[in-house]
C-alpha cells in the first residue's frame, strides 16, 4: 500500500527547576515567532536530518533558554493531527530537574524572545497543548521519585535531613511521613551522617548534617532500587 506522510518531527524540554526557597519551577521561552507569537511555551523546536532526538532536544533548550544539562529523559510523544495549526508535528517530550539556582542567567535566542522559571504552580497560558505535555510530566516526576530517590544534584554538597524532607513533599505537593521516609532513605545506605551539625535555625537543637554516598547512590541507580513513599 502506497503511503504519502507529510509529518514533521519536534522535540520539547521540559525542564524542571528546584530551590529551598522557590520551591518547584518550570523554565518557559517566550515565542518570538507566529504561531502563538508573545506567548509562553515549553523550549522545543524541530529536528534536523542529521542530529538525534536527544541532540535535538538538547540543542534547542541551549538555543533557547541558554541552559545545558547533562541528562534529559525521554518522556511521551505527542501527536493529536490538530496540536499545531502549521502542519501536522509530531513532538517528542523530554524532562529533566535540575538546581534552579545554578542557572539563573538565562538567554533567549533564535525563535524564544525571552526565557524564565515560572513557579509551578503560578504558570501562565501555554502554547500549542503544552499544558497537557507539562501536566504529563508532572505527573512522571511524582510517579518517579517515589520509587527511585533523587537529590544528589538538587541538594548541598552538606545538608541537614529536613532539606530532603522538604524537597520530597515540595515536589509531590504533599505531607510525608517523616519517620517512616528517614527510616526508608536510610535503609539505601545511600547517606552519611557526618559529625558536623547543621546551622541553627533558632527552634531546638540542630542536628548533624548529611552527605550523599555518590558511589552507593550510582550503584543503585544502575541496578535498580526499590523505594515506596
Amino acid at each position: 500500500m502506497k503511503v504519502t506522510q507529510n509529518i514533521q518531527v519536534a522535540v520539547d524540554a521540559v525542564v524542571f527547576g528546584y530551590s529551598k526557597e522557590e520551591g518547584v519551577s518550570i523554565l518557559l521561552i517566550k515565542r518570538k515567532y507566529d504561531p502563538f507569537k508573545g506567548t509562553w511555551a515549553i523550549p522545543g523546536g524541530f529536528v534536523l536530518d542529521d542530529e538525534s532526538l536527544e541532540t535535538a532536544a538538547a540543542r534547542e533548550l541551549q538555543e533557547e533558554t541558554g541552559v545545558k544539562i547533562n541528562y534529559l529523559e525521554q518522556l511521551y510523544t505527542f501527536g493529536k493531527p490538530d496540536r499545531d495549526p502549521r502542519t501536522r508535528i509530531l513532538s517528542v517530550a523530554y524532562f529533566g530537574l535540575v538546581k534552579s539556582s545554578q542557572f539563573q542567567k538565562l538567554k533567549a535566542t533564535t525563535d524564544a524572545e525571552a526565557a524564565e522559571w515560572f513557579n509551578f504552580k503560578q504558570l501562565p497560558k501555554l502554547a500549542f497543548d503544552h499544558k497537557k505535555i507539562l501536566n504529563v510530566a508532572i505527573e512522571r516526576l511524582r510517579g518517579k521519585i517515589v520509587y527511585q530517590p533523587i537529590g544528589f544534584e538538587l541538594l548541598d554538597k552538606k545538608f541537614p535531613f529536613s532539606d530532603l524532607e522538604h524537597l520530597y513533599t515540595t515536589l509531590l505537593d504533599r505531607p510525608i511521613d517523616r519517620r517512616n521516609f528517614k527510616k526508608k532513605v536510610m535503609s539505601l545506605g545511600i547517606l552519611e551522617e557526618l559529625n558536623e551539625k547543621a546551622k541553627s535555625s533558632g527552634a531546638g537543637r540542630p542536628g548533624n548534617l548529611f552527605q550523599f554516598n555518590k558511589a552507593t547512590y550510582n550503584q543503585l541507580l544502575k541496578n535498580g532500587m526499590h523505594f515506596e513513599i
